[in-house]
């Protein structure tokens, strides 16, 4: 994809981590890049905050969503459905309603890039909300990419990434579960952001790429 001064890409959930590292890497190319969260305003899961958003904004041409949410783990019978049913309103009801109300303004030759997760189609005890909410986005996706053709859908799909998602564990105990996670890879290492941000460069700039899941876990689902 040739990207020009008259370019607009929006990064959801581009004002930390992976979508920070998305956006920064937009930055770097000709044209503007729209970053929107919950800190700048953005609350993916009011349909009205989301109308309004793209109402202000003119055509554009690649939408991303890094957006997440935090998830209940535990046994399914144990799972609390209030919690779960809050973290399906972010990341997976929150990334339908920003992708159905960007479509009408992204130009042909256009793109939307969603994000799940390797729980999607690994099976891990404890999992189950994350698993189901990244399984439903990943099969979204897919409809999306038919329904909405020629502009193209697709899905990264990241393993354990180093994030500020941890800064709450101790300097100690992060360093250990990222090197006994790194340990465990077949890639031998966990992921940084620079290393999701260019898979979803990849999904952008690839215009024969549509309704596909891109793996970026180091090999989680090898193990």
């Amino acid at each position: 994809m040739n990207f020009t001064k008259d370019t607009v890409s929006v990064v959801i959930g581009g004002t930390s981590g992976i979508g920070k590292a998305v956006a920064a890497a937009l930055e770097d190319r000709p044209g503007t890049v729209h970053v929107a969260s919950r800190s700048e305003g953005l609350d993916i899961t009011d349909e009205t905050s989301v109308i309004q958003y793209f109402d202000a904004l003119d055509l554009i041409d690649h939408v991303v969503i890094t957006a997440g949410s935090a998830a209940p783990g535990g046994p399914i019978s144990d799972v609390n459905t209030a919690a779960a049913k809050e973290a399906f309103n972010v990341k997976y009801w929150g990334s339908v309603t920003v992708a159905k109300h960007a479509i009408s303004k992204i130009r042909l030759g256009g793109s939307i890039t969603l994000t799940s997760g390797f729980l999607s189609r690994r099976t891990v005890p404890d999992t189950f909300v994350k698993t189901a909410m990244n399984a439903a986005l990943e099969a979204s996706a897919k409809l999306m990419a038919k329904e909405w053709a020629p502009i193209r859908v697709n899905v990264i799909s990241p393993g354990l990434t180093d994030t500020e998602a941890y800064s709450d564990m101790t300097k100690t105990s992060r360093e250990r579960m990222l090197a006994y996670a790194a340990a465990s890879l077949p890639a031998g290492k966990v992921g940084t952001v620079e290393d999701l941000a260019s898979g979803y460069l990849f999904a952008i700039d690839n215009t024969f790429v549509t309704g596909s899941i891109i793996d970026i876990d180091g090999g989680s689902l090898l193990n």
